[in-house]
């Protein structure tokens, strides 16, 4: 587990604190991301559908004609749409970017204002993978203390997590080595916290955390 070199790195939200050095930063794919954040292809489909139904009931209703000036009036809104969010997914993958420092996790995205968010291991109770037959993966991590809101992480969050909102980092090109590095950072952070607990006498009791 090697830091990048520094020319690769990212602006961060600020300087890391002496001791704290990046371990993996990533962007998300856009064509992905827009799938699973914004659901586009599903969008997409069920404006299909639509159109498809509104020009046959148009012609079996008055001819192909009648189909055509239907179409010509819901296509350009329809198309519209996908288009738009299209567009967003792109935006919001090329603004977004993940960091694994051997501290934290840190999410910044954002369009017209970058926002930041620092998710210490500390907090970090669990990480799960999902990859896809793209070859693209998610992390999902589930976080103790004080609750996240939801609007600080979106769309970088699972869409439904509202109660306890958990922050998700999307459609990453190599999720495999992200998850191997987060991992070993966890486990190299509990170790320390273990030592420093054992020599001052205390219990060790942490969460255990880890990347799977």
């Amino acid at each position: 587990m090697t830091a990048l070199r520094q020319d690769d790195i990212k602006p961060l939200p600020g300087p890391l604190p002496d001791g704290e050095h990046v371990l993996w930063q990533r962007s998300p794919l856009w064509q992905p991301f827009g799938r699973r954040v914004f659901h586009t292809y599903k969008i997409a489909l069920y404006f299909v559908i639509i159109l498809a139904w509104v020009a046959i009931a148009a012609a079996l209703g008055g001819g192909l004609g009648d189909a055509w000036r239907s179409l010509l009036w819901t296509l350009p809104p329809a198309l519209g749409v996908v288009l738009l969010l299209g567009f967003f997914a792109w935006a919001y993958s090329r603004n977004t970017v993940y960091t694994i420092t051997n501290k934290r996790v840190i999410i910044q995205s954002g369009l017209a204002f970058t926002t930041a968010i620092n998710l210490p291991f500390s907090k970090l109770y669990s990480a799960d993978m999902k990859t896809f037959s793209d070859g693209s993966g998610d992390i999902e991590l589930s976080m103790s203390g004080p609750r996240i809101l939801y609007s600080m992480i979106w769309p970088n969050n699972r869409l439904f997590a509202i109660k306890r909102p958990r922050p998700v980092l999307w459609a990453l090109p190599e999720p495999r080595q992200a998850a191997d590095i987060l991992g070993q950072a966890l486990a190299s952070e509990e170790r320390q916290q273990q030592a420093g607990q054992q020599g001052n006498g205390q219990p060790t009791d942490l969460p255990r955390a880890a990347a799977r």
